[in-house]
């Protein structure tokens, strides 16, 4: 399982069920944390027309016996971010389990595609919902406790979007650039105490919320199939590929070293060079 710097930590993930939540959730695992993932079930309304890949019952299982088996500690509780109820329920259900939260991942997120005059308001604002007023809602949740006790690691998983602009992703662009001024703003908060706080950039990740986003791409004409689609984004990245979500795993697990508590405030493109 590697070097163990992480034992006796506990750690909440977001979208920890799946993609890179699922990732990371598995990396902090291995590094000795107690892990706590929640996602948006199958089933329940994304809200409007963004989407994500929402895990199965069997999938959250899944992730959770797969921490399990290589001798890790993982629970899985709902999580709805939109929900103030259901986010603090999964934090107290998190506190009773293990203990006191000492890392943060907000990994889980929503995305959409519509032109800005063409979009409908309930999916603007869910997606900025998720992605940011989801963030907010954990984070205030546990900072208060990581700075009482000296230590906490927050790792915002924002995007490439959200230091540019890209047609039919307006909403998805503004979410993950208020991320970014969210991480910073807790980073300064944090910073006295122990508490870093940093998002990371990912380019394309061949994730499953990204197929979805890819069959909506081939409805546009780009590309036959998603498998063609997702083609024709790797050949526009300079690196000639996907990034993969272990790629991410590694980074945000670098970011709970005690080797970086000099890296606060900052976003760090994992992309291969890719702008968007």
């Amino acid at each position: 399982m590697g070097e163990r710097f992480l034992d006796g930590r506990i750690a909440w993930v977001t979208g920890g069920a799946t993609g890179m939540g699922r990732a990371i959730a598995t990396a902090l695992s291995g590094a000795g944390a107690c892990v706590a993932i929640g996602s948006l079930a199958a089933g329940k309304e994304t809200g409007g027309d963004s989407y994500a890949h929402q895990p199965s019952e069997s999938e959250v299982d899944e992730a959770v016996a797969s921490i399990a088996s290589a001798g890790g500690k993982a629970r899985a509780f709902d999580l709805d971010l939109r929900d103030e109820a259901s986010v603090e329920a999964f934090h107290q259900k998190t506190v009773e389990a293990f203990g006191p939260v000492d890392i943060l991942v907000n990994a889980a997120g929503v995305s959409a595609q519509s032109l800005i005059a063409d979009g409908d308001d309930a999916t603007w604002y869910n997606v900025i919902d998720i992605n940011l007023n989801g963030a907010y809602r954990t984070t205030k949740r546990v900072l208060p406790g990581m700075i009482e006790r000296g230590w906490g690691r927050i790792v915002n998983i924002a995007s490439t979007a959200a230091n540019v602009g890209f047609p039919r992703n307006g909403a998805y662009c503004a979410s993950k650039s208020g991320l970014l001024g969210l991480t910073r703003c807790v980073a300064l908060e944090g910073a006295p105490h122990g508490v870093t706080c940093n998002a990371i950039n990912p380019g394309s990740v061949g994730t499953g919320m990204m197929r979805k986003g890819s069959e909506r791409r081939v409805k546009l004409g780009q590309g036959a199939s998603i498998e063609e689609n997702f083609a024709l984004i790797a050949e526009d990245m300079p690196q000639k590929r996907l990034i993969t979500v272990e790629e991410i795993a590694a980074m945000a697990l670098y970011l709970c070293r005690d080797e970086a508590r000099g890296l606060t405030m900052e976003d760090i493109d994992v992309s291969g060079g890719a702008l968007w």
